[in-house]
């Protein structure tokens, strides 16, 4: 390889470098505390160069490059090669797209086959409490609230990438999805044994926690449930001692204008190649 295979040794560099940007890198900070350097069996995180790591890549399911220039790109690229069983890549947009671009240039066969390109995601973050009033039935989802919110789950789902999670995956989705109620990462607004709002955290660092897959029933849209419910979702994280974030197509004016209300600021740019 042309990167290297980091792991417990490298944790003072790792921490250095994801601390430069701790909204940014809160994915890859995510999977460190959850241990890839010590067990390597949920991903891997690779340093370029190899004997001085200024430029760290994720490998897993989702690959998400962290202060990578060309030259760290090039090496990630290569070592990447032909191997594709990640699912997304996910990252700042020049290194997102400098990364894919360098593989299918490379190996157009095996990666020009992009399920969904999103080109401009904004990156926000709220670290102080809203100024929304919160709406208090907002809470964390129970395991007796697991089936509506699988179906809340797999609508937003279907809205936002046109599939079908639970035909075509219907037992991992399950899975992932009632791993969110089991570790507290779901919260919900439940009336009458069906959810009608949902937030998940999608990835908790030590200092952010990232807030994804937002959904309002669609018949309450446009209807004042969204600001509430987010805002006291991020309280919930402020509370906490952590920074909310979250990132959103930029052609959702609707959901950023929601997010800009209840106190989140833009601080970055991602793009998101899903396969």
């Amino acid at each position: 390889m042309r990167a290297r295979v980091l792991d417990e040794g490298d944790r003072p560099v790792v921490q250095r470098l994801l601390d430069t940007d701790p909204v940014g890198h809160c994915f890859v900070a995510s999977r460190v505390d959850a241990g890839v350097l010590r067990a390597h069996r949920a991903g891997e995180l690779w340093g370029y160069p190899a004997h001085a790591p200024r430029s760290l890549l994720h490998v897993g399911a989702n690959v998400f490059p962290v202060n990578a220039d060309d030259e760290a790109l090039d090496a990630f690229a290569l070592d990447l090669g032909r191997w594709r069983s990640f699912v997304a890549l996910v990252g700042p947009v020049p290194a997102a797209f400098g990364l894919w671009n360098r593989l299918v240039d490379a190996w157009p066969e095996v990666y020009d086959r992009a399920r969904v390109v999103r080109a401009r995601q904004l990156l926000m973050s709220c670290a102080e409490p809203s100024g929304v009033e919160l709406d208090p039935r907002v809470r964390r989802a129970s395991a007796s609230d697991f089936e509506s919110y699988l179906q809340a789950a797999a609508h937003m789902y279907r809205e936002e990438l046109e599939e079908d999670p639970l035909g075509t995956n219907p037992a991992g989705y399950r899975a992932y999805v009632r791993s969110l109620v089991e570790r507290g990462l779901a919260y919900a607004i439940v009336e009458d044994g069906r959810v009608i709002f949902k937030a998940d955290l999608g990835a908790v660092s030590a200092r952010v926690a990232q807030v994804q897959g937002v959904w309002v029933r669609p018949d309450l849209r446009g209807r004042g449930v969204s600001a509430p419910a987010m805002a006291a979702v991020t309280t919930a994280i402020i509370e906490q001692g952590r920074v909310a974030s979250l990132y959103v197509n930029d052609f959702n004016a609707r959901a950023i204008a929601s997010y800009r209300r209840v106190g989140y600021e833009v601080v970055g740019e991602l793009a998101s190649v899903l396969f």
